[in-house]
């Protein structure tokens, strides 16, 4: 993957949001499953105590949580998306329509991640095959990529411009 492809591109808003629920994690969040355990334990045999074994796994998934969303929040690139020379990258929306039907009507997403959930406008991140296709294309191009299920599919860009959240 390229270093372009490693960014997480938010708005500040998304970018906030996130922020704001890892420090609820971090804090009050795992704290209360910690005291779960601790009550937990206290209660005895641990063997066939499914209350702390039910705590110790939903500590389990905070902590990949946490790690997720830190990840995430290191590798941000927040604000607008650059307008720059018409190359696509993150935080464009990207007009497209498949090649070879001539039915489809053109389609568009914002290049981003799924968190920055603009109403009415789909997200692909630069991870997703056809996210990782458009990086850096510009209108006109056309690329391929291999779908989820092997079937090579190709897009021609009709269109791409920075996100206006």
């Amino acid at each position: 993957m390229t270093e372009q492809q490693d960014t997480v591109w938010l708005t500040q808003e998304a970018f906030d949001k996130l922020q704001a629920e890892l420090e609820d994690l971090k804090g009050p969040a795992r704290q209360e499953i910690v005291d779960r355990i601790s009550a937990a334990r206290d209660e005895g045999d641990l063997k066939e105590n499914s209350g702390y074994h039910a705590a110790r796994e939903e500590l389990g998934k905070l902590e990949g949580k946490i790690r997720q969303l830190t990840s995430m929040l290191e590798k941000a690139e927040v604000g607008q998306a650059d307008a720059g020379d018409g190359t696509i990258g993150p935080g464009m929306v990207v007009t497209y329509k498949f090649v070879g039907d001539d039915d489809d009507e053109a389609e568009k997403f914002l290049l981003g991640a799924r968190e920055i959930d603009p109403d009415g406008l789909a997200v692909i991140s630069p991870q997703a095959p056809l996210g990782g296709a458009v990086i850096g294309a510009r209108k006109g191009d056309t690329v391929s990529y291999e779908a989820p299920n092997g079937k090579t599919l190709e897009v021609v860009v009709l269109d791409a411009e920075p996100f206006v959240g």
